[in-house]
């Protein structure tokens, strides 16, 4: 009798902690519908270059975000991972870079 309570127990937990990541993932989906929401209207708003691309680029850096960490389940990891990470994104940034320090013309100045 027990071990029938026990596994009653065990299963009904189990249940409590899917439907707490559903609500999770359900949560997330929608973040990621209202920024895509969020760059449309920006897209219509017209405005200058710089800015919009700016805040394209940090809607795009948020969903990024919220797409890494739960669905590639990596807000529960060590953190190697997250030095990984973070190596990755500075090998990015200075790839971003490196067309303005090898540019002679000046053009990214102006």
């Amino acid at each position: 009798m027990t071990s029938d309570h026990a596994a009653a127990s065990m299963a009904s937990d189990h249940a409590v902690d899917i439907d707490r990541h559903v609500k999770v993932y359900i949560t997330v989906f929608v973040a990621l519908m209202v920024l895509t929401l969020v760059t449309v209207a920006i897209s219509r708003l017209h405005l200058s270059v710089p800015i919009a691309v700016t805040v394209a680029l940090l809607v795009a850096i948020i969903k990024g975000s919220l797409v890494a960490c739960y669905f590639m389940h990596l807000i529960s990891e060590k953190k190697l991972i997250y030095a990984v990470l973070a190596l990755t994104a500075v090998f990015f940034a200075a790839l971003l870079a490196l067309p303005i320090f090898t540019v002679s013309d000046g053009y990214w100045i102006h």
